[in-house]
């Protein structure tokens, strides 16, 4: 009798939140956001020695969907809020380091909900088109030395304190970083980092609060993984126009899921870097050795957001094994992976893409693309 009344009482609670969602005005908590930024170049290595303008100004427009339950993940972040953004950043100096075309998809969480008030943060990882580049011909514009190609990865980060007026308008106030370069893919590659604050607002034709499914979500066994992933990425040496190398990784590491919806784990990388064994064989280091002399090591640990098909990959590693001359004693990773298969039950649980951007602070080494899997 009292499964029965549980189960009477779960199928009600289903029916109210999808009887909710049906009544959704069409266009329910979809919206465009309008952002006016304004920062610095912020100069984060020595070799940084180009003329700054006073100013940096940005213009970004996003056009947002508010989630409201549909999918379990959406009911497990606090119903987050998704979409696309296009961001114009003018660096204040057009014939030095011309303008940055940014387009990207935007993730924003909820940090903290007061009455009318809210505190989130975003989060955007894209592609940037940067008008002007370091070129030796037909251009002979040998100035920039930041940027060597046109198409970068464009990232930005911000967080805001917004204030919802009704369930049409909200404005918000707060500060962004973004980040721009092609990952030493072309060199030069120093990149453009600028910090900042930014003032803007939304707008939802129909509202931005839509009636939520609020079903209770399944709650999923925090199990523990064996994951492994293969990696690739391309480098230029120092040089500009020099040769692509290739640069091979694996990562071998475990991963426990908690709250039904993150992952946290640990492992090693290993990385095998094929212009470091061209630079000891051309200039005669660690004769023998060079293949060996290739290989670093580290050990990592991180945190992966998981939504939907999607997971938000965060990693810090600490170097065991460095490279000759290398100063660096750690670096980070961020990215996605993009689930082929997840499942419960089985010996392979998971199948992924992966893309990541990794970085010594403020500094970009590569973009890596990869396949892993997770048992």
């Amino acid at each position: 009798m009292k499964l029965k009344i549980a189960l009477l009482f779960m199928t009600c609670l289903y029916c109210t939140g999808a009887t909710l969602a049906q009544d959704n005005p069409k266009g329910a908590g979809i919206g465009i956001e309008a952002n006016y930024m304004r920062g610095q170049i912020y100069k984060h290595t020595k070799n940084f020695n180009l003329p700054v303008s006073n100013h940096v100004n940005a213009y970004e427009i996003n056009f947002v969907q508010q989630t409201y339950g549909k999918k379990p993940w959406h009911r497990r972040h606090g119903y987050p809020l998704v979409g696309i953004g296009i961001t114009l950043t003018d660096y204040g100096m057009n014939d030095i380091y011309g303008k940055c075309i940014g387009v990207a998809p935007v993730l924003q969480l909820p940090i903290v909900k007061y009455r009318n008030f809210e505190w989130t943060f975003k989060v955007a990882m894209g592609f940037g088109y940067v008008t002007k580049k370091y070129e030796r011909i037909p251009g002979w514009d040998t100035v920039n030395n930041a940027i060597g190609s046109h198409i970068n990865n464009y990232t930005l980060f911000a967080t805001a304190l917004r204030y919802h007026i009704n369930k049409h308008w909200d404005v918000q106030a707060g500060f962004n970083f973004s980040h721009a370069s092609n990952a030493s893919f072309r060199r030069p590659n120093l990149g453009y980092n600028t910090y900042g604050w930014h003032i803007g607002a939304r707008y939802f034709p129909a509202t931005s609060k839509p009636g939520r499914i609020e079903q209770e979500t399944e709650k999923l066994k925090n199990r523990w993984l064996a994951q492994v992933r293969f990696g690739l990425a391309g480098v230029e040496m120092t040089a500009p126009d020099g040769p692509l190398y290739p640069v091979y990784m694996l990562s071998l590491y475990g991963s426990k899921r908690y709250l039904s919806k993150n992952k946290v784990f640990a492992g090693i990388d290993y990385t095998y870097n094929t212009n470091m064994y061209a630079f000891f064989r051309n200039n005669e280091v660690f004769v023998g050795k060079e293949k060996s002399e290739s290989w670093r090591s580290s050990a990592f640990v991180g945190n992966e957001f998981l939504m939907g098909r999607v997971g938000l990959y965060l990693q810090l590693g600490f170097y065991v094994k460095n490279y000759y001359q290398s100063t660096y004693w750690y670096y980070q990773k961020l990215g996605f992976n993009i689930y082929i298969l997840q499942r419960e039950k089985g010996i392979l649980k998971e199948l992924f893409a992966s893309t990541y951007l990794k970085a010594h602070g403020t500094e970009a080494e590569f973009a890596e693309f990869g396949i892993g899997c997770g048992f």
